[in-house]
């Protein structure tokens, strides 16, 4: 966008469009994401009121993932999956960043042990019990 058509836009406050944008489900858990520091807006920690332009750079850290987009369109309203992405790029870095933490999440949980799926027996208390009195002789 051109600085012409930049000036003509009217601003959106940030808890709208992340939002819209898809980020969180409700503008309250973007507002409480904003407030709690998830969210910063080229740099610095921001209010859900600020006003956000094509241009700005977020940084959203939404659970384990962190996003890190530019702003390429506005909107207050939440629309369909396909209109959203439509409205920020994400960093090539971002984006391998967060392939490589699922690629690492999934080892983690191919090598860690499986808890049984149910709680032992009288009988098999008895045989653990045993088994580890053995183990510490």
């Amino acid at each position: 966008m051109q600085q012409d058509e930049l000036e003509q836009v009217p601003p959106v406050r940030l808890d709208k469009w992340l939002w819209a944008a898809r980020f969180f489900k409700t503008r309250a858990l973007a507002k409480e994401a904003v407030v709690g520091g998830k969210v910063h807006l080229n740099g610095l920690r921001a209010k859900p009121a600020r006003d956000v332009r094509p241009g700005d750079r977020l940084q959203i850290t939404r659970g384990p993932e962190r996003f890190e987009i530019r702003i390429t369109g506005l909107s207050e309203r939440r629309g369909s999956a396909k209109t959203a992405v439509t409205l920020y790029e994400e960093s090539q870095d971002s984006i391998a960043r967060r392939a490589r933490d699922r690629e690492e999440k999934a080892l983690r949980r191919r090598v860690a042990p499986v808890p049984p799926a149910k709680r032992p027996d009288k009988r098999s208390r008895r045989r653990i019990i045993r088994f580890t009195r053995e183990q510490g002789e």
